[in-house]
């Protein structure tokens, strides 16, 4: 088990919840100071995120259109996309601006006759000078140490929510099934890239827990994508309840200050938010986004959107290495 980086103790929910309940002056001026201690609070990190194999999910994820159990109209699934396809994408991607790359599948775990184009889509981006990531479910010891020698340098595996919210999201995997694969991660030496999905009914206890949960793994996340839930039509929660902006801010703020070396990213969801509410995230410390015009099958704001708040704010993409 790799060894915990000395930032700290480990956190507790009273602590955390303190925090997350802080006037909101007082949680933006921490979180901001926090940030400025280990980012450059005016470069976004660029990343984009490519479906490479889309729909026929075993799983129930119940925010998931890719669910074969889904109730509504459900996605066809497709096959694992080529090789060259996904390379020629990235490289499409690099001229674009971003600097990191994501692979995803809409599987359980990968089997192991999909392994060998898996490692070859690793080392074809990684050899375009790009920051390489996949997320293709639960890993095995051994599926981990076949990527990282690929040279792969995020694996993502969310969270989602909380322990105790997670089994009325999710029945197929457990909990300590996600954990699971974030320690095979860890130990075959790869980053993690690890978050959540906020407004699927939880409490802000449930939100304050995911990220205590994540702050509190012997190895903080490197990468902790913050989600706003997207209601698809057809799947459990198309009826959820929107989060209020301010309470999503919140819980980007206090992921800022509990994983303070982490890249926060804005992830799903920001076509639902405003620019205004976007720009407090950035303030609260969030310092990634995906570009691009979709996010594996959910919309995403377009780059040229993108640009021009950037230029309203005068925030500037993100080197391959962000730290000062």
């Amino acid at each position: 088990m790799a060894t915990r980086a000395p930032l700290r103790a480990l956190w507790t929910r009273a602590e955390a919840r303190r925090i997350y309940d802080l006037p909101f002056a007082d949680l933006m001026f921490e979180a901001q100071t926090v940030h400025r201690r280990n980012f450059d609070p005016n470069r976004v990190q660029m990343s984009r995120l490519l479906s490479i194999k889309t729909g026929g999910c075993p799983e129930d994820c119940g925010y998931c259109s890719q669910s074969a159990r889904m109730p509504g109209e459900k996605l066809k699934a497709s096959k694992l996309m080529e090789v060259e396809r996904v390379i020629d994408e990235a490289k499409k991607a690099k001229a674009g601006g971003a600097t990191r790359y994501c692979m995803g599948a809409a599987w359980r775990s990968p089997k192991d006759r999909d392994m060998d184009m898996v490692v070859a889509m690793v080392e074809g981006v990684k050899g375009l000078g790009l920051e390489t990531c996949m997320t293709l479910g639960m890993l095995s010891p051994d599926q981990a140490f076949r990527l990282k020698e690929a040279g792969l340098d995020y694996y993502n595996h969310n969270l989602d929510t909380s322990e105790r919210y997670y089994s009325e999201i999710i029945t197929t995997r457990s909990f300590a099934d996600r954990l699971e694969t974030l320690s095979n991660v860890r130990d075959a030496g790869m980053k993690v890239c690890a978050g959540g999905i906020l407004g699927m009914g939880e409490t802000v206890e449930d939100r304050v827990d995911m990220l205590v949960t994540l702050a509190n793994l012997d190895e903080a996340p490197e990468s902790v994508p913050i989600n706003m839930l997207i209601p698809i039509p057809g799947t459990q929660l198309e009826g959820a309840e929107r989060i209020d902006s301010l309470d999503f801010v919140r819980t980007i703020a206090l992921a800022r200050i509990m994983m303070p070396q982490s890249h926060v990213r804005l992830s799903a969801g920001r076509t639902e938010m405003s620019d205004e509410t976007q720009a407090l995230c950035f303030l609260a410390g969030a310092n990634s986004i995906f570009v691009g015009e979709t996010l594996l099958t959910a919309d995403n704001p377009g780059e040229d959107h993108d640009a021009s708040l950037f230029r309203r704010l005068g925030v500037e993409p993100e080197a391959l290495d962000g730290r000062p």
